[in-house]
């Protein structure tokens, strides 16, 4: 089910369709069209899950699929930055290239970005991320580490110890295992059509990138490319289709006992913040009432 209210920033929940109608407040939170905008982009009229979906916990999809809940339009707002990115990148796609086409197998379905002469390289995928400098911090390895600096500390309870300063590295373990699979869930069904994939790389633009703190996370650049390396077809296909299965067997029955894991869950952070439907998750609901009791 889509979702059917929005959250004001009074925090108060209100039907989407009486919010569009008229605001209950004196002044609204944002322009009228852009309130519209995001009211479409909570309905997509796709029967069988995507690759995305999968992505996510059976738990939240479940609950996405057969609730109603309530979004933030605010928080909505980069999606619809994503899908303009989308848009503006489509406007130039050339005889070359192959853009924003939904394919399909037995177990899901998904709609690639990019395919073709994307890089002035043949056969490339590609695919269009907009995300946080932490995000972007974590995919591309980046991590500090304490480097002497050939000094004791002379005074205190350091005294005689040697003194360290924070060095970046670039070669830490790369968090994009969900890019990864994403990706090359969409090279098996393009090959599946006879197309060759070459090369996948994700085209990463930080929305934080004007603010000190992704300088602080070493986000130097506004958008980095990364490679996605090929991940074996048997193992994709087989990750896939247990979580469709999973998946479907919670719709059937109309229940699940598989809580999103604590990768899905970000470390609680995707329930903290992120997750529309954390409420009326079990383990959702007893995690805010735990921050409730701690503050």
């Amino acid at each position: 089910m889509p979702a059917t209210k929005f959250i004001c920033p009074t925090g108060q929940k209100i039907e989407i369709s009486k919010c569009l109608q008229k605001c209950p407040y004196s002044k609204r939170c944002m322009f009228l069209p852009t309130l519209r905008a995001v009211a479409a982009s909570l309905n997509r009229n796709i029967e069988q899950p995507t690759v995305t979906e999968l992505l996510s916990g059976t738990m939240e999809t479940f609950l996405r699929k057969t609730t109603d809940y309530a979004v933030d339009p605010i928080k909505q707002l980069y999606a619809l930055h994503g899908s303009a990115v989308h848009t503006l990148n489509e406007n130039h796609v050339d005889e070359n290239m192959l853009s924003e086409q939904r394919l399909s197998d037995e177990i899901t379905s998904g709609k690639f970005d990019l395919y073709g002469k994307i890089l002035d390289k043949e056969n490339t995928l590609g695919d269009y991320k907009i995300t946080s400098s932490y995000k972007l911090m974590k995919a591309l390895g980046f991590y500090k580490v304490d480097v002497p600096t050939g000094e004791v500390y002379k005074t205190g309870s350091k005294k005689g110890q040697p003194k360290t300063k924070k060095e970046w590295r670039t070669d830490g373990v790369k968090h994009i295992l969900d890019w990864a699979i994403q990706l090359n869930y969409y090279r098996i069904l393009l090959e599946e059509r006879g197309y060759k994939v070459n090369r996948m790389e994700i085209q990463a633009l930080c929305r934080d990138f004007n603010l000190r703190i992704a300088t602080e996370r070493n986000i130097t650049s506004p958008i980095y490319l990364i490679h996605i390396n090929k991940i074996s077809d048997h193992w994709i296909k087989l990750y896939m289709k247990t979580k469709a299965k999973r998946l479907q067997k919670a719709l059937e029955t109309g229940k699940t006992s598989h809580i999103c894991s604590d990768k899905e869950r970000w470390q609680d952070r995707k329930c903290k913040d992120y997750c529309v439907v954390a409420e009326k998750c079990p383990y959702g609901k007893q995690f805010k009432q735990t921050l409730i009791k701690i503050a």
